[in-house]
């Protein structure tokens, strides 16, 4: 089902039961703690945009907004748990670009454009490919020479078997011509660590979680993932222009609810969610963490989530990524 029309089947099935149960159900909304499920692992950028997210969302709706971390199967679980909620608005899910990536290579226990409904995009940022410092390797080039002069010795960490990093280093070794062995962990900050004491030589992390790193010097930062350079790393290269022509590491993240939530209820908390992306205060943090700010509808939403799931699924089979 196409994205607009999903997203209006949802909408429809909602209103004829808010029609039957009586008052607008967003009249009272919230009116108890709202649990918004992050799931990944603390530390990650799921885990420190939702919670931003959610301390200025409280601030917002009159109640709060509890995060609650739920990890497991590279954000299958958690998803899932949230799929099988009420659709009543209290339980909502961060997510962020392998929510689309999952359905490329897992088979999914619930349907990404049926079993929940969009609420709000929040962010879009880049992802970055940095090194343990030690590593003689300086710039993209040279780390190419040296997979290439030693297939399989390299070895790059990610956020887990199937994620957007994951993705990140296939489409990587697929352009670049090299294959570099990936080492999947239980999320980004685990990866990050190893990294960091030297287990592991390379990382593709998003730039968000890795910047404070690269800052302190226990990261060096080879080059960004994006289309752009970061105006928070100006004379770091991109990945595409140090040799690796095409590509593209791009993310973004946002909230989810359960399908079947009421229009007025997902019309309130893109409403707060946009309000929150607007404040000035926010857009300084949010820029200071290597995001941007991004102010969407659901249907809009809706729309950048079925192209993806074409988009990566296209990725996966041409880069050979498995849920092995």
């Amino acid at each position: 089902m196409k994205g607009l029309a999903w997203l209006a089947v949802a909408s429809l099935v909602a209103c004829v039961g808010a029609a039957a149960q009586g008052p607008d159900p967003a009249a009272t909304f919230p009116n108890r703690p709202v649990r918004l499920v992050v799931p990944f692992p603390p530390g990650g950028s799921n885990d420190i945009l939702g919670r931003f997210v959610a301390q200025h969302l409280s601030e917002r709706l009159g109640q709060q907004v509890v995060v609650e971390n739920r990890a497991g199967a590279d954000g299958l679980i958690g998803t899932d748990m949230v799929a099988r909620a009420e659709p009543d608005g209290y339980t909502l899910v961060f997510v962020s670009t392998s929510y689309t990536m999952n359905a490329a290579i897992h088979k999914m226990p619930f349907d990404p454009l049926k079993s929940l409904v969009p609420v709000a995009r929040v962010a879009s940022g880049g992802n970055l490919i940095a090194v343990n410092p030690k590593l003689a390797a300086n710039n993209i080039g040279e780390l190419i020479a040296m997979a290439k002069a030693e297939p399989g010795r390299l070895r790059y960490a990610s956020s887990g078997l199937g994620g957007f990093n994951h993705f990140g280093g296939a489409l990587f070794n697929s352009l670049a011509g090299v294959r570099i062995e990936h080492v999947p962990y239980k999320g980004g900050g685990p990866a990050l660590l190893d990294v960091m004491s030297g287990h592991v030589e390379i990382v593709f992390g998003t730039l968000t979680q890795a910047l404070p790193h690269v800052r302190s010097g226990r990261l060096k930062a080879l080059a960004v993932g994006s289309p752009k350079r970061s105006p928070l790393l100006p004379n770091l290269p991109t990945i595409a222009e140090s040799g690796v022509p095409g590509y593209d590491g791009s993310i973004w993240w946002g909230v989810l609810a359960r399908a079947g939530t009421a229009p007025s209820i997902v019309a309130k908390l893109n409403a707060g969610i946009n309000s929150v992306m607007r404040d000035p205060e926010a857009v300084k943090w949010l820029e200071s963490e290597a995001t941007e700010p991004v102010t969407d509808t659901p249907e809009s939403f809706a729309r950048l989530i079925e192209s993806e799931l074409v988009k990566w699924k296209r990725i996966a089979s041409e880069a050979g990524i498995r849920a092995d």
